[in-house]
C-alpha cells in the first residue's frame, strides 16, 4: 500500500472517498480496494456532504438495491446523488423525477416513457444510429491528433437524445450542457456558482415548456415529451415534476453512453491484445460491449436514505442516514470479477455489472445504449486498424459522472 493512501486512510479509518479531487486524479481504485476488504460498508462521518455510509461490494449494493421499502430514492428525502444540492433543487423547490421516486408514483411515471426504448423499438433505431455513426466516422481526420469526446462520444449521443425526445436538432448542444450542469457541483468545471447553474437549469424548463404545450396540442409525437404530455399519470405533472424527469432522462441517456464510447477507447488502447480478439471472433461483441460499460463504470454512484433502522455488511444503518452506492466499487469486486481491474472482452460474468443499476430503479435504455455502443465499434472495425490515445486524458472532476471531458486520440488506417 502506498503512503499517498496509507494517509488518506489512516487510523481512526475513517476515508471520504467522495472527495472529487480522487476522482479528478483516478485516485480511488485503491481506496476502494481497501475499503471492500477491510471495511465494506463504511460510515464516513465528516465531508462536504455530510456523513454518509460507502457501500463498496457487489453483494451488498444489490441488497440496497433490490430493498426499496429501507432505502428511499425518493427526492424529499435526499434523491439518490450524494450532493444534496445538485440536479434536484432549483433554489427552494425540490424536483421529482422517476429516479427520485418511491413506488407507487415511480412505476406510473416510468411506464408512461419506457415505451420508446423497449426491445420492439430497438430495430427502427439500429438503422438510424448506423446511419449517424457511419457518417460522424466519415468526417474524421485520419492520422492527425482530434478530440474523440467532442467529435463523437459527445455528438452521437446528443444526436440520439435529440430523437428521442423529437428536441430541434440544431439546439441539440443544449441537451449535453444541462446534462452536465445538473450533474456538476459549482466550481468544478462546468459553472462557476450555484446561481449560475440554477439559471441554466431555469432556461432548460422554459425550453421544455415550449415543446409541452406543442406536444399536448398535436397528440401524435413518439417521444418523451409527447409520451409525458398525453399519459395520465403524467399529464397533469406540476412543473418541478415535469422537469425532474426531463433532467433524468437527458442525464440517463447521455452520461452512460458517452462516457461508455471513450472509455471502449482507452480499453482497447490500453489492452491491445483485447482488439485483436474481437477482430479474430466478432461473436464476442455484445459480452465486449457489457465488458466495456463494467470496466469504465460511467455512473459512478448512486444514493440512498435509510426510511428505518436497518442492518447491512454487519453495520447498523440509522433511520434518515445518507447510504452511498458505489458502482465504480462493485463492478471490480474480486469476489464476484476475477482479475476484476483487468479489461477482458470474454468475462463470462461481464453482464453482472452494476453500472445501470439493478431493481425498480433500473436504467430503463440500458439496451439502446448497449445497442450504441455496439454499433459504433462495428463502424470503427470496418474502417481502421486502431485507435491510439494521443495524449493524457482530461477527467470529469465529479464523483457521480465517470467519465471524460477531453481524450486526445489518432486514428491509425
Amino acid at each position: 500500500m502506498n503512503d499517498a493512501l496509507n494517509a488518506e486512510t489512516a487510523a481512526p479509518f475513517a476515508v471520504n472517498v467522495a472527495d472529487p479531487d480522487l476522482w479528478d486524479r483516478e485516485a480511488f481504485w485503491p481506496i476502494f480496494e481497501r475499503l471492500r476488504r477491510d471495511d465494506p460498508v463504511h460510515y464516513c462521518p465528516d465531508s462536504a456532504y455530510g456523513p454518509y455510509w460507502s457501500v463498496t461490494r457487489h453483494a451488498d449494493i444489490l441488497t440496497v438495491e433490490t430493498s426499496h421499502q429501507i432505502y428511499s430514492s425518493a427526492s424529499k428525502h435526499g434523491g439518490v446523488i450524494i450532493h444534496d444540492d445538485i440536479a434536484f433543487h432549483i433554489g427552494p423547490y425540490v424536483l421529482e423525477g422517476i429516479i427520485t421516486m418511491d413506488p407507487p408514483r415511480h412505476e406510473e411515471q416510468r411506464a408512461a416513457v419506457s415505451g420508446i426504448v423497449a426491445r420492439p423499438n430497438l430495430d427502427h433505431f439500429e438503422t438510424i444510429i448506423r446511419k449517424r455513426t457511419a457518417a460522424v466516422l466519415d468526417d474524421l481526420p485520419v492520422n492527425e491528433v482530434f478530440d474523440w469526446v467532442g467529435a463523437v462520444s459527445v455528438e452521437l449521443t446528443t444526436q440520439m437524445l435529440a430523437t428521442l425526445f423529437d428536441f430541434p436538432f440544431e439546439d441539440r448542444r443544449k441537451l449535453t450542457r444541462w446534462s452536465n450542469v445538473a450533474t456538476t457541483e459549482p466550481g468544478l468545471g462546468i459553472v462557476a456558482s450555484e446561481a449560475e447553474r440554477q439559471r441554466e437549469i431555469k432556461e432548460c424548463l422554459f425550453y421544455f415548456t415550449r415543446l409541452w404545450r406543442e406536444r399536448k396540442q398535436r397528440r401524435d409525437g413518439f417521444d418523451f415529451v409527447s409520451m409525458l404530455s398525453q399519459n395520465p399519470a403524467t399529464a397533469n405533472m406540476q412543473p418541478m415534476n415535469y422537469l425532474g424527469n426531463v433532467l433524468v432522462l437527458i442525464v440517463g441517456g447521455n452520461d452512460t453512453t458517452r462516457n461508455s464510447m471513450s472509455g471502449a477507447v482507452c480499453a482497447f488502447d490500453r489492452y491491445p491484445d483485447q482488439l485483436a480478439m474481437l477482430k479474430n471472433d466478432p461473436s464476442l461483441m455484445e459480452n465486449a460491449v457489457s465488458e466495456i460499460i463494467r470496466w469504465q463504470t460511467p455512473i459512478a454512484h448512486m444514493r440512498r436514505t435509510a426510511l428505518a433502522d436497518a442492518e447491512l455488511g454487519g453495520k447498523s444503518i440509522k433511520k434518515g442516514d445518507k447510504v452511498v452506492m458505489w458502482y465504480a466499487s462493485g463492478n471490480r469486486d474480486e469476489t464476484v470479477f476475477e482479475d476484476a481491474e483487468d479489461f477482458r472482452i470474454d468475462r463470462p460474468n461481464a453482464r453482472r455489472n452494476l453500472s445501470f443499476g439493478f431493481g425498480i430503479h433500473r436504467c430503463m435504455g440500458r439496451r439502446l445504449a448497449e445497442l450504441q455502443l455496439k454499433i459504433l465499434l462495428e463502424e470503427v472495425l470496418s474502417r481502421w486498424r486502431r485507435i491510439e490515445v494521443a495524449g493524457e486524458p482530461e477527467r470529469i472532476k465529479s464523483n457521480f459522472v465517470h467519465g471524460f471531458s477531453r481524450l486526445p486520440v489518432r486514428i491509425i488506417p
